[in-house]
């Protein structure tokens, strides 16, 4: 995070170099985050939210909602403040899901700048950022890369 003279900004376009690399915080997830996303999003799969029924499905338990972790990740990543009043949009996402998260699992994302590409017509450049979120034992739960449109510096 750098400061100007409007308090704390993230990273112009111009300030992301290839090859750069961040890790979050980490965030456990709760139980009260899986019935609050599922009541958010209207996703009430019974392998996020039936404890009876999970522990006889695939995954032995419930677990976390993959758009929940994935939202987390994101979240984490603004946390880090690369992201304060620089980012113009959101481009796109790919994401492999590999392993499962449960309540109880500590997550943390671990961020690469893969790419950069100039827009000067839209204001800026995008940025592509290789995302892995890790549980607390090292297994990657998703990997994959998201896309932003970033400010350029002012002239």
């Amino acid at each position: 995070m750098k400061m100007d003279a409007d308090g704390p900004r993230g990273l112009y376009f111009e300030e992301f170099e290839i090859g750069a690399t961040m890790r979050t915080r980490g965030r456990t997830i709760t139980e009260a985050d899986l019935v609050q996303f599922a009541a958010l999003t209207g996703d009430y799969n019974p392998m996020h939210t039936d404890a009876e029924y999970s522990r006889d499905a695939f995954m032995g338990a419930r677990v976390a909602h993959g758009m929940l972790t994935l939202s987390y990740a994101v979240g984490q990543a603004y946390q880090l403040g690369i992201l304060e009043r620089t980012v113009l949009g959101f481009r796109g996402l790919e994401m492999k899901f590999s392993s499962p998260v449960f309540i109880g699992d500590t997550i943390h994302a671990e961020i690469k700048v893969s790419d950069t590409k100039p827009a000067r017509r839209l204001g800026g450049g995008v940025v592509t950022l290789e995302l892995r979120i890790v549980k607390q034992d090292g297994a990657i739960a998703q990997r994959g890369s998201m896309t932003l449109l970033m400010m350029s510096r002012p002239e």
